[in-house]
């Protein structure tokens, strides 16, 4: 990354902390205990709750979403917020959890509210951008000492020992406003690019979906297919259940014990193991089974592998088995399926699963819950398939190859740019709170 076009100051001085390094001269350093005091304060009965996300946005709860969060049914030592607090979230704050607060409300225990002391003159936007430098940095990761994984116990007490930097409150405005409008500028860019990429997902997947439900041939006979997520098909085309060209292997149930002599360690899949068109295959467990047993639950070349639940978007997915790993099994929570190969490509039917209408199929018969959905083999048999003669098949899976080719090329190039925009926010950030540039 280039050196941004800001210039320095005159002079500088070595500030004495470690993840800092030279200071301007004219600055000052200070513990976070001189400069900022926690608050407790009582909640109100109009106070709803605050969150601190890891963006660094701290707000109402209700003012991004209100799903995925665990509520309590007592709000014990539940504390008042006020608008513009710095606030910490204890085991967040690795992950950047700490903004200054744009909401009145109430939080857990687990937060810190924080005020300037009045001893020093402080901008608390600009204190919110330099713990979220450190914590970017991971150096509160490595002062970790909470129990979760990748988690810190980051408490008001470590954050009081902190040594940090102390610009001159002007300086401190300076800072802050530079760094709200370019970090706004550079959020922007990078949304940009990011609906860039959904827009050419779409783009893709509408150009499969065409392909693997109405062929290639814009001028063949179309009939209707009879399916409402199909619509119209070629008139040479079948439309046939899963049911009825395929066999469905069920899993191993993880949890039962296999006594006796002669057992063999046989590796085995787990949800977490089959993405969405490849295999995740970093970490694969092993059982001890006899081998009439394991037998019973063998992953074959060219068998499809579609996971039984999970996110709406994943369920149903499928990928074609290539013989990765010998001897493998695979859980009760993953279906094998076998193709009857005289009709049709395993590759044809791994597609059309992931394809639109197999995504809208699965959403409609999923078993729901409140934040994941599930199919069975009942369903999964019941999925309809527009199936080409089987020379037609290779030409569309040749075609759906380039498509996928071509777009993931551009996908991946837009995402290099994303990560480089990030890595530039990252460095302005640090940068203009450190007094690399002078503002």
């Amino acid at each position: 990354m280039e050196q941004l076009a800001f210039p320095k100051y005159e002079n500088y001085k070595p500030s004495g902390i470690e993840w800092v390094g030279e200071i301007p001269a004219h600055w000052g350093t200070q513990k976070g205990k001189w400069l900022f005091k926690k608050v407790e304060r009582p909640v109100r009965p109009e106070d709803k709750i605050v969150t601190a996300f890891r963006d660094g946005t701290v707000t109402l709860r209700s003012n991004r979403r209100t799903e995925g969060f665990t509520n309590a049914i007592q709000e014990h030592g539940y504390q008042g917020i006020r608008k513009g607090d710095l606030v910490i979230h204890a085991m967040d704050a690795f992950a950047g959890a700490i903004g200054v607060s744009d909401s009145e409300g109430k939080a857990t225990p687990v937060y810190a509210a924080c005020v300037g002391r009045g001893e020093f003159k402080t901008n608390n936007q600009y204190f919110a951008y330099l713990l979220r430098f450190i914590s970017k940095a991971g150096y509160i990761l490595a002062l970790a000492k909470g129990i979760r994984e990748r988690s810190t116990d980051f408490r008001f007490n470590d954050f009081g020992k902190l040594l940090l930097p102390l610009p001159p409150k002007a300086e401190q405005d300076r800072i802050a406003n530079f760094l709200d409008r370019k970090t706004a500028e550079i959020d922007e860019a990078i949304a940009k690019k990011q609906r860039l990429i959904e827009l050419l997902k779409e783009q893709k997947a509408i150009l499969i979906n065409q392909a693997v439900t109405k062929g290639l041939n814009p001028d063949a006979p179309m009939r209707d297919s009879g399916v409402e997520w199909i619509g119209d098909i070629p008139s040479h085309w079948l439309i046939r259940k899963l049911k009825y060209f395929t066999e469905v292997q069920s899993g191993i149930t993880l949890g039962k014990l296999y006594g006796g002599n002669n057992l063999s360690s046989y590796p085995y899949l787990r949800v977490a193991n089959v993405q969405a068109g490849y295999f995740e295959l970093a970490e694969i467990a092993e059982l001890r089974l006899p081998r009439q047993i394991a037998n019973q639950y063998l992953v074959r070349k060219g068998d499809i592998l579609i996971t039984e639940g999970g996110d709406i978007d994943k369920l149903g997915r499928g990928t074609v088995w290539k013989g990765e790993i010998g001897n493998c099994l695979h859980q009760n929570h993953i279906f094998a399926v076998r193709v009857n190969q005289r009709l049709v490509s395993e590759y044809f039917v791994s597609i059309a699963l992931g394809a639109d209408y197999g995504r809208r199929y699965f959403t409609h018969t999923a078993n729901k819950t409140t934040n994941l959905a599930s199919t069975n083999k009942a369903k999964l048999g019941n999925f309809p398939v527009a199936i080409p003669p089987i020379n037609e098949q290779q030409k569309i899976l040749e075609y759906c190859e380039v498509i996928d080719t071509e777009y993931d090329a551009v996908i991946n190039t837009v995402l290099r740019e994303v990560a480089s925009l990030n890595e530039y926010k990252q460095v302005v950030v640090a940068d203009a709170v450190t007094g690399k540039i002078k503002l």
